[in-house]
This record gives structure tokens, sequence and C-alpha cells, in this order.
């Protein structure tokens, strides 16, 4: 299985081939994508490469992902305890999940700490703002959800269809 910094090296030359099909592309016409979305992409990407990969389900140990959050690598400590290495954390949609997951609780346990040590700053820290369609939120997931399935290749974990497949299925019932 590739070391973390191969997963990022990998990650890197996959985004250099995303971004040179997509300036192609563009100038052929075929796409339009805004700079605001080129950014949103390409930083979830590399926080999804770099900084919450599958790999932080071995976070009690010394691995990249975790040296890159620097004094903060110690918040994953428990989220490596909690996922057994290449278990529900390495999987295509439940994974990444995972990690969002866990970093939204550490958040929002960081804003309600702020917020009822400080009540002035609850009235400045709003998310009336955030946009809440899917359209705004799009290259967002894709650039996460990439970096994450280019993990998951390269450790040999393909998708598994089938369970997908069983999923719409059940849907359609």
């Amino acid at each position: 299985m590739p070391s973390g910094k191969v997963h990022n090296l990998i990650n890197t030359g996959a985004f250099l081939l995303i971004a040179g099909g997509t300036a192609y592309a563009k100038q052929q016409g075929h796409i339009d994508p805004s700079i605001p979305e080129i950014l949103a992409f390409t930083g979830t990407f590399f926080v999804g490469t770099f900084m919450m990969s599958p790999d932080l389900d071995l976070a009690e140990q010394n691995v990249s992902s975790k040296k890159a959050w620097g004094p903060l690598g110690f918040i994953w400590v428990p989220y490596g305890k909690m996922f057994s290495h290449r278990g529900l954390s390495h999987t295509w949609i439940v994974g990444p999940l995972t990690r969002l997951g866990y970093l939204t609780i550490i958040l929002a346990a960081l804003y309600y700490i702020v917020t009822a040590l400080l009540p002035d700053l609850k009235t400045r820290l709003t998310f009336e703002n955030v946009p809440r369609t899917l359209e705004f939120w799009q290259p967002y997931i894709l650039g996460y959800y990439i970096s994450q399935w280019l993990h998951l290749l390269a450790d040999g974990v393909s998708p598994d269809l089938r369970a997908i497949s069983r999923t719409f299925k059940k849907k359609k019932r």
C-alpha cells in the first residue's frame, strides 16, 4: 500500500491532469467554470488530500494528514481510535462523511464553547448568508470526494457497485 507521501503525489499528479483537462475543455467551449467554482474544487481537493485523508483512521500514529494540522493534529486521535484502519473510514461514500461529520462535531463544540464564554460574539457568528443550494456546494463536494476516491483507488479499494445498486433498488420499492 502507498505511503502518505505517495498518496499525496498521486493526488497531486491527478489534480494536474484534472486542471489541464478542465483548461482544455474550457478553451474548447465545452465547460465554463467560474473562478469561485475552480477555487472551491481546488481547495477542497487539497484539504481532502493533505489534511483529511482516509488515513486519519491511523491518527494515533504520526500520519501525514495529522501532521498537516500542526499543533491541532491531536484532535484526530479520537477519530483514529473510533475507526479501524481500512474499515468504515475507507469506504467510498460513508468514509469521507465520517471525517466531515467528526470535524463538524468538533467545530460545533468549539462554537458553543466560544459563544458561551463570549455571548456578544454569537450575534456576529451567524450562518444566515451561507448558500444552501446544491449548485453552490457541488464543486466543494466534488473536490473533496475525488481526492478521497483517488486515495482509495491507490489503496486497492474499489467501489462496491453491488451495494450501491442494492440501495437504489430498495428506494424503488
